[in-house]
């Protein structure tokens, strides 16, 4: 049997090939459409900064699904973010299922529970590319096989993003194994590709490919800074990325804009960050 691979540094010469460099026929369908799934009334800051953030990257289109009260307070943020009311589960498979749709995400301050199980899956149904994160992942606690048959099932990406508290309860505990063990580990038992956040954030495939991110800085450790992370990825899942490296990339791009944020940042000034990153080009 072939030993599995070392863990690789995470720099750009391991993703730089897959960038999703702009052309000058681009619209905005070209650049991808991407949605995410609101929390409720009270909780809709967390989705609002994955959507930023995704619009931010160089999505070309970001949608926020949510209830229409939820949706109201949306409203008061954001503008060219656009708003797709959902009243039942019928509302959020038509979505979901729209043509032009590449990258959905569900998780940020979705609630833990039923609906935002139901939510998920029905997104993997339809078939765009996940990132499922924070309360989607807890909602899936007992019932791992269900998620890993539902993202096993989809010829897309799906990158789960734990930290380790969430890791722990979706996968179990893992005994004497080490992280990357565990990244790994979790990869194969998931079906999908999974983002082990952390002081150095692992990025595992189920393939067995995995990389170590060393350019976090420790200002990222604020409430929040997940849910960008999450918008990172979707952004460049909507444009084409692959999800290896569209993960890489994200983790990378994070540490970047975190170390750019200032001395006492808190989320909102990571998304503010993002445009001051390098162009794709130049990377």
């Amino acid at each position: 049997m072939n030993a599995l691979p070392l863990a690789v540094e995470n720099v750009p010469s391991l993703w730089r090939h897959a960038l999703p460099l702009r052309r000058a026929e681009d619209h905005k369908y070209t650049r991808g459409a991407a949605l995410v799934w609101s929390g409720g009334e009270f909780a809709t800051g967390a989705a609002r900064m994955t959507a930023q953030a995704a619009l931010q990257i160089g999505a070309g289109l970001v949608t926020l699904a949510g209830g229409p009260a939820a949706l109201r307070i949306h409203a008061t943020h954001v503008t060219a973010i656009m708003l797709r009311v959902i009243t039942n589960a019928e509302d959020w498979k038509v979505a979901v299922a729209e043509p032009r749709l590449r990258a959905v995400a569900v998780g940020p301050a979705a609630g833990v529970g039923d609906a935002t199980r139901e939510a998920a899956l029905a997104a993997l149904a339809a078939g765009p590319a996940m990132v499922l994160d924070a309360d989607a992942l807890t909602s899936f606690a007992g019932k791992l096989d269900v998620l890993a048959a539902a993202t096993r099932a989809l010829p897309r990406p799906v990158i789960l993003t734990p930290h380790e508290g969430e890791a722990r309860v979706l996968f179990g505990e893992a005994g004497t194994a080490t992280r990357p063990e565990r990244a790994r580990a979790a990869a194969r038992s998931g079906g999908a590709i999974i983002i082990l956040k952390g002081h150095e954030t692992l990025i595992a495939a189920p393939d067995g490919r995995i990389a170590i991110n060393t350019n976090a800085p420790p200002t990222l450790a604020t409430a929040g800074s997940g849910d960008v992370l999450a918008g990172l990825i979707l952004g460049l899942l909507a444009q084409g990325m692959p999800g290896f490296e569209a993960a890489c990339c994200g983790v990378w791009l994070h540490g970047e804009a975190g170390g750019r944020a200032g001395a006492h940042p808190i989320a909102e000034d990571f998304i503010a960050a993002i445009r001051d990153l390098p162009a794709f080009e130049a990377l």
